[in-house]
Formats: structure tokens, C-alpha cells, sequence
């Protein structure tokens, strides 16, 4: 089985265009057969991304007692900066992996910010190399611009207007991205464990080394993704799962990086605003019955009650236990 490659840049052009209503079918038959596709947008991979992967390799390669400079624990619940490899956890066990994290930019000023609500603050940028942090932002920017227009494609496939998801969910959106360095030479080439992503859509870049792997739907068997940095690989979130009822499949994943050499990943991941309630959407037909064992945590995503500030606060507590140690999340049930 191959990730199907769908053109969006009719979504990017004219989401309402007759041409963006056929890419819209291709994206939703591809959401409810694998729940992974991938994308080209050259404004992305050819324009920006060398920049960002230089200046990534660049951090990476300092010493950890100066990347330690912005430190997670340095940002507290904000949840950004860097961690040390075997510094994050996935159900239980420590990823081969290091990484800095960033967001949203909230001035100190924002209402959130000021009550102390967790994953909001500002971003920490190393002070070497100087030429990550404009590399950063300009690839969140793009990244974002073209999550949102994929998410008018979902909605136009699922028989909604296409600024569905604008109005109600993303008009304010939870925007994380991720920098991952994979360092060769673990044993059993271990590297992230198997799990699904929070929120709606994951857009991920990365180099030519491959590890991605997929869980074939209806099987055992794993998938391995390509190593095409020309490429956006894109997958959906619990959240979009949770909307269509079962129809989308936020397919389990995980990384094996088994080429002997060192491996960098960008994940950004689009995510309703915080406290956005995430009901099912009014959709057409029966939708697939229930399988919470299907599922890699077990959890049940229709009996979710509360904000997705609670439901993603809940699950990085796990991923960051020390340091979310007093935090709680609030109302909404925990499912992991």
C-alpha cells in the first residue's frame, strides 16, 4: 500500500473552484482509507526547507549543555524549547530522540498567558545559529496557510462549506511544530513508539533517511513511508476522527530509523483552538461501528467530553510528566 500524492494547490488558489471540488474527493477517500496522504507544495519543500534543515543540523550539533540554554523547563507548562535525547515518553517508554519544540508567539500580555493556561507563552530561540528563528517562523507561517486550505478540502469532502472548519474550529487554531533529530546507533533502530496525533492534521517534512512507518488498517503489518523530502507527508488527528464518527481514521504510526545514520523530521500540527468543544459533525450514511480496541490507548473518542485544551493537556502530561507534574486537565476526561 502506497500514501496516495494529491496536487492542492487548486485548495491553495480557489477553494470553491471546481478543481478544488475534485481534490476534495481525492482527500476524502484517502482520510477514509488510510488517514495519511501526501502533498506537494514547492512554496514549502523547495523554498523553505533547505534553510530550516541547515539551521536545524546546525542547533543539533552543539552541545547539549548549550542547547540546554533553552531548556524546556526554562519555558514551564508553555511546553517549548529544547529536551534531551530519551526526553519524552510515548506510552511509557523514553523515544530515541531529541528535540525543540515551538508554538503560537503569546505576548506576555495574552489573557492566557496572565491566568497560567499550559502549552501558551513564548517561543525560546537559541542564540546560535541566529538563522533558525526566522527559518522557524516562516515555515509555521507557510505550514499553517496550507494546513488551513487542506482543511477546507476535508470540508468540501465531507459535504461541508468549505470554511466549516474556519468558523468552528480553527478560526484561532492550537499550532504546534516540532524539530526532531533521530541519532543513529540504537540497537533495535528504535525511535518514536506507536501512537495517533491529538489534534486534526499533522503536515510533516523530512530528510532523505526514512523511519516513518504506518499501520496498515485492517492488518498487522506496517508501512514504510518514503524518504521524499519534495514531499509533505500529511496525516489526521484523534480530533478528526472524533468529528466523522470513525469515517477518518487517525491511523497509529510510528519511527524506526534503521539507516545507520542520523534523521531530522518537521511535524506541524493543526489543532482546534483551545477551547473548542469538538462535536460530531452532521454527517450523511452510518458511520463505522465503535472499535475502541482498534485503538492503540483503548480510549473511546465519542465518549470524550470537555475543550480540546483539556483533551491535549491531559495527553501532554503524559508525554512530559515531570514537567506537567502540576498541571491538571481541568473538566474534560482523560483518555490516555
Amino acid at each position: 500500500m502506497e500514501l496516495p500524492r494529491i496536487d492542492v494547490a487548486p485548495l491553495l488558489d480557489e477553494p470553491r473552484s471546481a478543481e478544488a471540488g475534485r481534490i476534495a474527493v481525492e482527500l476524502d477517500r484517502a482520510c477514509r482509507e488510510l488517514g495519511f496522504f501526501t502533498i506537494a507544495e514547492p512554496g514549502l519543500t523547495d523554498t523553505l526547507l533547505p534553510a530550516l534543515d541547515r539551521e536545524a543540523r546546525r542547533f543539533f550539533a552543539l552541545p547539549d549543555e548549550v542547547k540546554a540554554e533553552i531548556a524546556m523547563a526554562k519555558a514551564g507548562p508553555a511546553w517549548r524549547g529544547w529536551f534531551p535525547v530519551d526526553g519524552e515518553l510515548t506510552s511509557g517508554r523514553p523515544d530515541h530522540k531529541e528535540g525543540v519544540y515551538f508554538g503560537r508567539n503569546h505576548p506576555p500580555d495574552n489573557p492566557y498567558v496572565t491566568a497560567g493556561t499550559p502549552l501558551h507563552g513564548s517561543n525560546l530561540y537559541p542564540a546560535s545559529p541566529p538563522g533558525l528563528r526566522a527559518a522557524v517562523d516562516a515555515w509555521m507561517a507557510r505550514a499553517t496557510e496550507v494546513g488551513l486550505a487542506v482543511m477546507r478540502g476535508l470540508a468540501g469532502g465531507l459535504g461541508l462549506a468549505v470554511d466549516w472548519f474556519d468558523r468552528h474550529l480553527v478560526a484561532e487554531p492550537t499550532v504546534l511544530f516540532r524539530i526532531f533529530h533521530y541519532p543513529a546507533g540504537h540497537p533495535d533502530g528504535w525511535g518514536v513508539g506507536a501512537h495517533t496525533d491529538y489534534g486534526l492534521l499533522t503536515l510533516l517534512a523530512q530528510d532523505d533517511r526514512g523511519g516513518l512507518q504506518v499501520r496498515e488498517p485492517h492488518g498487522e503489518s506496517w508501512i514504510d513511508v518514503p524518504a521524499d523530502p519534495s514531499l509533505i507527508v500529511c496525516n489526521l488527528g484523534d480530533m478528526l476522527e472524533r468529528l466523522t464518527e470513525g469515517r477518518y481514521r487517525s491511523t497509529l504510526h510510528r519511527v524506526r530509523n534503521v539507516s545507520g545514520r542520523s534523521r531530522l523530521s518537521f511535524p506541524l500540527f493543526l489543532d482546534p483552538a483551545w477551547t473548542a468543544t469538538v462535536p460530531t459533525l452532521p454527517l450523511g450514511g452510518t458511520p463505522p461501528a465503535a472499535d475502541v480496541d482498534r485503538r492503540w490507548d483503548g480510549a473511546d473518542l465519542q465518549a470524550w467530553e470537555g475543550t480540546y485544551g483539556d483533551y491535549l493537556t491531559a495527553k501532554v502530561s503524559k508525554v512530559f510528566p515531570d514537567l506537567f507534574a502540576d498541571v491538571r486537565s481541568g473538566s474534560g476526561r482523560e483518555l490516555c
